[in-house]
């Protein structure tokens, strides 16, 4: 298995988004474990007359998934001048429960032009409810709800017009080095 770790912080400075902050807390998030997979999504976000950005980075290791996310902020009550976040969670790969990926492909077009991935392990889950009813169209009686419970604990959407034209084929890729790491706890074989 190759170290991708060089690549991972090359691919951090060459973003320009605070590479010394989130590349620091990466390093901390990585304790030392070689990289096998990654993938980097800086996207801006618009807050009324501002634009900020923001950067998830995603790493695969032989034993974690390692998510790090960095925002920058304004200045606040908290502190009077801008500054950034920088939020890590390492989450062994034993722990995922599940890995969807979904690909939106253009009528006309063979390859997906945007992707989502959702990994789920279990920290965070969704419940969405609704009125249960009845097939009978005079009914008025309260059947309760009905529904369901999903995990949501990380997704990543990304497409080929926003984020470049290799954007979602390196979420792809990355979606199959984990799920290959799913299924084979403790024997990874990183899917190019």
């Amino acid at each position: 298995m190759t170290d991708k770790s060089p690549e991972l912080f090359d691919a951090i400075s060459r973003s320009g988004y605070y590479p010394e902050v989130v590349a620091a807390g990466l390093r901390d998030a990585l304790a030392g474990e070689p990289s096998l997979a990654f993938v980097l999504h800086h996207e801006p976000t618009f807050d009324r007359d501002e634009v900020r950005r923001h950067m998830t980075v995603l790493v695969l290791t032989a034993s974690r998934l390692v998510l790090t996310h960095t925002d920058e902020h304004p200045p606040d009550d908290m502190l009077d001048t801008p500054y950034t976040s920088t939020t890590t969670e390492a989450v062994p790969i034993s722990a995922v429960r599940s890995v969807v990926v979904t690909r939106i492909v253009p009528e006309k077009l063979l390859a997906a032009a945007e992707a989502v991935l959702t990994i789920g392990w279990g920290a965070v889950s969704r419940v969405d409810l609704e009125p249960a009813v009845c097939p009978d169209p005079n009914c008025d009686a309260d059947h309760g709800y009905t529904g369901n419970i999903s995990g949501d604990d990380f997704m990543l959407r990304v497409s080929s017009t926003a984020d470049g034209g290799g954007a979602v084929e390196r979420l792809l890729a990355f979606s199959r080095a984990v799920s290959s790491a799913t299924t084979r706890p403790g024997s990874l074989a990183v899917v190019q």
